[in-house]
């Protein structure tokens, strides 16, 4: 079976991400085993819970759920990326980090990375 890794260094707000979400949805449309989505650099700002998108914008965030739900797709922040950017991962009960994402290292970056056959970056 095919399998894929995605790499998400975008913000939320960004076209790319849009971009991100369209190509990992048609993945998993078309039977390829999603293996993973590491949130890295910005991407590691869709994990967080206080930010807040204009309602006018595209919830990226949402599809993002949507997709970890339907699919069991896991999403991986970086615990370093996401720290950096202002969010507490290191609380016992991360009350900052969405619950459809886990907070990970950049060894699970290197765990997808061997386990897929193909690795994209958004």
């Amino acid at each position: 079976m095919k399998t894929l890794a995605v790499v998400v260094t975008t913000p939320p707000y960004s076209h790319l991400t849009i971009s991100a979400l369209t190509y990992v949805e048609a993945a998993l449309v078309a039977g390829i085993n999603v293996i993973g989505v590491f949130f890295y650099q910005d991407g590691a700002m869709h994990a967080n819970k206080d930010i807040s998108i204009a309602s006018d914008e595209y919830q990226a965030i949402e599809h993002w759920q949507r997709l970890n739900k339907e699919y069991q797709l896991p999403l991986h922040i970086c615990i370093t990326a996401a720290e950096k950017r202002g969010i507490a991962c290191d609380s016992i009960d991360n009350d900052q980090v969405n619950e459809a994402f886990t907070v990970s290292g950049l060894g699970e970056l290197v765990e997808l990375t061997t386990k897929a056959a193909r690795l994209v970056q958004f």
